[in-house]
C-alpha cells in the first residue's frame, strides 16, 4: 500500500503580517502612552498625574515586552507556538488599561 505523502504547511506571509500587526499595535501604545503623559504633564506637576504617568509607562513596558517577545518568535521560526493564554491576557490587560489611563487623563 502506498501511503499519502505528508502535506507540509506553507505558512504564507501570514507570520510577516503577525509581526507587523504586532509592531502597528506596540506603535499605538507608544503613541497612546506619550500623549497621556503630555496631557497629565501639561496642567503642572502634580503627585497624581506622576503617578498616572508611571501607570501608563509601567503598562507600556508590559506590553511591550510581551509584544518583543512574540515578534521575535514569529522571526525565528515558520512554525511559531502558539500565544500562550498568560501572554495574550497581559497584552490585552496592557492595552485596555492603557487606552483607559489615556482617555481618563485627556478629560
Amino acid at each position: 500500500m502506498d501511503q499519502a505523502p505528508v502535506q507540509v504547511r506553507d505558512p504564507g506571509l501570514q507570520p510577516e503580517r503577525t509581526r507587523l500587526a504586532w509592531r502597528r499595535t506596540t506603535l499605538s501604545c507608544t503613541v497612546a502612552a506619550v500623549l497621556a503623559a503630555r496631557a497629565a504633564l501639561q496642567e503642572g506637576t502634580t503627585a497624581l498625574s506622576v503617578v498616572a504617568c508611571a501607570l501608563c509607562l509601567l503598562l507600556w513596558l508590559g506590553f511591550l515586552v510581551v509584544a518583543h517577545r512574540r515578534m521575535t518568535e514569529l522571526a525565528a521560526s515558520s512554525r511559531p507556538l502558539r500565544l500562550p493564554v498568560r501572554a495574550a491576557a497581559t497584552a490585552a490587560l496592557c492595552t485596555m488599561a492603557l487606552a483607559a489611563c489615556a482617555t481618563a487623563m485627556v478629560f
